[in-house]
This record gives C-alpha cells, sequence and structure tokens, in this order.
C-alpha cells in the first residue's frame, strides 16, 4: 500500500499489518491490584486499633504496636495537640505483664458496703488475685469482713449528676494504679452484686485485651440535647456519647482517665445540671465520649455490670429482697445482648451481640441495683446461681 509522507510528497511502500491482538496484563496482576486497593482504602477507613491479647496466666512482655487516632481536619489546639501526644504514647507503649495481675474492685459508695459479706464469699480464697477501694462519700464505713478493713481511700462529698461523681472515680483510680499489679480496674456501687464465681471473672477480664466502657448514640433530649457548642473545637456533637458509669477498664485506659486534663475540664465546665439550659451529666457522657474520640477500637460499647431501666424512671429498677430469686439471677446471667434505647420520639431499640475474643457470651459480671434486705437470699443462692 502506498501512502504519501506528509512533508516531501514522496510514497512510501508500507506492508501489510496483520491484525494483533491488543497486549493486555494478565488476570492476576488486575486482581492483585483490585485486592491492594480496597486493602488500602480499608485500611484508612477502619485502621487498627488493638494490640494482640495478652492473657491473664501469661508473663511475656506485649510487642508495642502503633495505635490508631482520628484524623482532625481542622488545625489542632497547643492543648489539644499535646493531649493526643499523650494519650498516644500511652496507648503505644509495651505492657510488661507483671506474675501476678490483679483485678482492682473499686467500691464507689455513700457508707457502709451492705454486701460485704457476699463479696467476702466471692473473694475468699483468691487472695493475691484482687485488690479493693473503697471511696465513701458521705460516712465512714463500718466493714464486717476482715477484707474490707483499712481499704477506705481518701474520700470527698459526690453529689447526684455532677462533676464530683467523675471525680470520685477518678480518685480511685489514682489509688488503684499505684499497685503495679492491678490490670484491671472495675467501678462498682453499695448496690451491686457478683453474677460468677471469682475463676470465671477474672479469666473474662484478664483474658480479653478491650474495656468495658458503655456508648451509644442517643439523639434524644437525655442524648446529644444535652451536648453545648461551649465544648467546641475539641469535642464535637458527632462525638458526643451516653452510657453507664460503671465501667471496667484495662491499664491503659486508666492511665489516660489520670492524664486527661483537657476533655475533663470541658465537662467540668460545661456539663451539669442546668447549664445553658440542659441538664447535662458528666457520669453518663465523660467516659463514652472520651473513648469515642480517642480509642474506638479498644472499648467494647457495653458494661459488665447489668441494670434494668425497663420501668422507665429516672432511677433504675431496684430489686426487693422476693424479687431476688433463682430464675431472675440466672435470666440476668443468660443475656447475651447489650441494649439500648434512645430518648427522642422514635424510641429506637439496639441490640448488639455481646463479643468476647470473637465469641458471642453472656454480657454481664455484676448486676445492680440490690437492696440490702435481699443480702440472704443472695447468700443463699451464690453457690448455685454463680456457678460458670
Amino acid at each position: 500500500m502506498k501512502v504519501p509522507h506528509l512533508g516531501n510528497g514522496n510514497t512510501y511502500i508500507v506492508p501489510p499489518q496483520r491484525n494483533r491482538p491488543i497486549a493486555r496484563p494478565p488476570r492476576w496482576i488486575i486482581i492483585l491490584l483490585c485486592l491492594v486497593s480496597v486493602c488500602l482504602i480499608g485500611a484508612y477507613i477502619y485502621p487498627p486499633g488493638q494490640y494482640p491479647a495478652c492473657y491473664f496466666f501469661s508473663s511475656s512482655v506485649c510487642s508495642p504496636i502503633k495505635y490508631w487516632l482520628p484524623p482532625i481536619a481542622r488545625e489542632l489546639t497547643d492543648d489539644e495537640f499535646a493531649s493526643r501526644v499523650v494519650i498516644k504514647n500511652i496507648l503505644s507503649m509495651p505492657l510488661v505483664w507483671p506474675k501476678h495481675p490483679k483485678i482492682a474492685f473499686m467500691f464507689l459508695t455513700p457508707g457502709s458496703l451492705p454486701f460485704e459479706k457476699l463479696w467476702e464469699t466471692f473473694f475468699l480464697g483468691h487472695e493475691g488475685r484482687f485488690s479493693i477501694y473503697i471511696h465513701a462519700s458521705r460516712e465512714k464505713p463500718v466493714h464486717v469482713s476482715p477484707l474490707f478493713v483499712d481499704r477506705d481511700i481518701r474520700s470527698a462529698k459526690v453529689v447526684w449528676g455532677k462533676i464530683s461523681m467523675v471525680e470520685a472515680e477518678k480518685r480511685l483510680l489514682a489509688n488503684a494504679l499505684q499497685d503495679p499489679d492491678n490490670q484491671h480496674f472495675v467501678l462498682l456501687s453499695d448496690s451491686c452484686v457478683p453474677l460468677h464465681n471469682f475463676d470465671y471473672v477474672y479469666s473474662y477480664l484478664m483474658g480479653t485485651n478491650v474495656s468495658y466502657i458503655d456508648t451509644f448514640w442517643d439523639p434524644g433530649p437525655h442524648g446529644n440535647a444535652r451536648y453545648t457548642e461551649h465544648m467546641l473545637p475539641e469535642i464535637e456533637e458527632k462525638d458526643f456519647r451516653k452510657g453507664s458509669q460503671w465501667f471496667s477498664m484495662k491499664r491503659q485506659h486508666a492511665l489516660i482517665v489520670m492524664a486527661d486534663s483537657l476533655y475533663f475540664t470541658k465537662f467540668k465546665l460545661y456539663c451539669k445540671p442546668g447549664f445553658d439550659g440542659r441538664n447535662c451529666y458528666a457520669d453518663e457522657h465523660y467516659l463514652p465520649t472520651l473513648f469515642t474520640m480517642i480509642d474506638p477500637n479498644g472499648i467494647a460499647n457495653w458494661s459488665v455490670t447489668h441494670v434494668d431501666w425497663s420501668e422507665g424512671k429516672w432511677h433504675p429498677k431496684s430489686y426487693r429482697a422476693e424479687e431476688v430469686t433463682y430464675e431472675l439471677l440466672k435470666n440476668i446471667t443468660s443475656i447475651d445482648e447489650s441494649y439500648h434505647i434512645t430518648s427522642d420520639e422514635k424510641k429506637v431499640e439496639m441490640l448488639t451481640p455481646c463479643v468476647w475474643n470473637g465469641s458471642k457470651r453472656p454480657c454481664y459480671l455484676f448486676a445492680r441495683k440490690f437492696l440490702p434486705e435481699g443480702l440472704d437470699n443472695l447468700m443463699q443462692l451464690f453457690s448455685n446461681y454463680a456457678i460458670v
């Protein structure tokens, strides 16, 4: 075939071309590239936030890993930047597992503990694996169990619904953190009772690498309507959460609570009854909001302490002596889904499976609110219902 050559008018003979298939990369390369892209996108959206589990029977040193903190589009304030540096370092520091790790049981109570004898039954025979701390806000407790003698810490007045409740929690944590063997920290009230025997509770808490901090999104008047823009720029409404104050947390998270002043100050100043026309209660919002912001993958989003809000009142249901039966306790111990309901008109109910190390397990290790009159029934039933 003759074609003109552009530029000089001469013609050249161009040999006929055979129809050749266009070269394409092998299919496996395309698939590989797609998988890599998906992994990179997934790593950006859902970054890792947990370290390998350190089992309670191990004395090995846990390997440090890099923790992820949620990115912020705006420029950080100086205080916010300093806070994130401290939090990131605490989360990423290597964990030296002690030879004899313990659980710190921290009782927040107005005075004496009506269920000391029941707790004594729970603790006996397990010395060296637990510590007890008591914050009595109104009067010095009278102890009936030798395990609780001399376990009172310096306490201050606590007013329901005010920041003094959170300050008491921090006071308990500060005392418990002084013992390096304490690796898990459980907050309990004077109306709390154990639902399982000690070995079960110990393995449940020591065998996982998350904290049991209750948190959920509530757009209603008892949830996000309590938020105020005075918390900006550090705390945005989208991060504001609600949850039970009765937590169980690992040592790293306890250290963060003690180190935090930035977010705590925001709640101390702006989350209180009557402020800005709102009734905000810091004990229901501070920890759920803090850990949703700084380590959302490190919390379980439910509390291991059961409480019954089905009566729809300001306070949960209290169990009288005649209600304390084997059937009641077994029903509570068999619950394996956490329940939340929003406070808006929609009343959206949320059921979430309680997952322990990848497996669905019962949610609750403790329960409240039991009245003191139920002690005898609980003592008689404990050896039966507390069997794993």
